[in-house]
């Protein structure tokens, strides 16, 4: 089964896509990406992700596989004996790693979106608080369970680095937006640099868009862009 063709349905800008694309590229198995249009739904995704309609979605030989994090994990474990392990080999570890993706997606990510929503100067003043004080709670996290190591993972990137960094492109953008360093190296010393190194890996490095390229369609999303 692990030798089925491979597809991802998705878009060049969503960090979500990027997730099982780096999980893939993690595990150096091929796979064709299926580029969605954006602000329309191709009749293959319909078709593949009926409940939610929406990208990612993995194709492996003819069974689909939704949502970003479980898709990762679908390639942890289909593909194990490919490269290294995504997921943390001890339950604990692994509990903490999908607790804190969850925070990322559900608090860190929301809080980060609506810099961009924000109007005037005292609203961004506020959410920015939110994001920053998020970031406090990552940084500890990342100096918990990275255990000295480069990456949330240790040695190598896994499942939460994946979660938190496929939002880097997306948050640089935000940066430039609202004129404020949000991943700031005094306040947050070793994501700053985990950042780096994320971004710089070669399982990385092809699917990261550029900063001024996603700012120019994050103009096409926002109803009222920040230069």
């Amino acid at each position: 089964m692990a030798n089925d063709e491979v597809k991802i349905i998705g878009a060049w800008a969503s960090p979500f896509v990027m997730r099982p694309r780096i999980a893939l590229n993690l595990k150096s198995v091929p796979y064709e990406f299926l580029q969605e249009t954006f602000g329309s739904k191709s009749e293959l995704l319909l078709k593949s992700n009926p409940v939610h309609k929406k990208i990612p979605v993995l194709l492996h030989g003819d069974k689909p596989v939704c949502e970003s994090n479980i898709i990762v994990e679908y390639i942890d474990e289909t593909w194990s004996s490919s490269g290294p392990s995504i997921l943390p080999s001890n339950p604990y570890d692994r509990a903490m790693a999908r607790f804190w993706a969850a925070y990322i997606d559900e608090k860190w990510f929301v809080a980060l979106r609506d810099i961009l929503k924000a109007e005037g100067e005292e609203e961004k003043k506020e959410v920015l608080a939110k994001v920053e004080e998020a970031n406090a709670l990552l940084e500890k996290a990342f100096n918990d369970c990275s255990k000295g190591k480069p990456f949330f993972n240790g040695d190598h990137i896994g499942y939460l680095d994946i979660a938190f960094g496929s939002f880097l492109g997306w948050l640089r953008v935000t940066e430039l937006a609202a004129g404020h360093k949000i991943l700031d190296e005094t306040k947050t010393p070793s994501l700053s640099k985990w950042a780096e190194q994320f971004c710089n890996d070669p399982a990385v490095k092809p699917v990261m868009p550029e900063t001024a390229t996603l700012a120019e369609f994050a103009k096409k999303i926002f109803a009222k862009p920040r230069a």
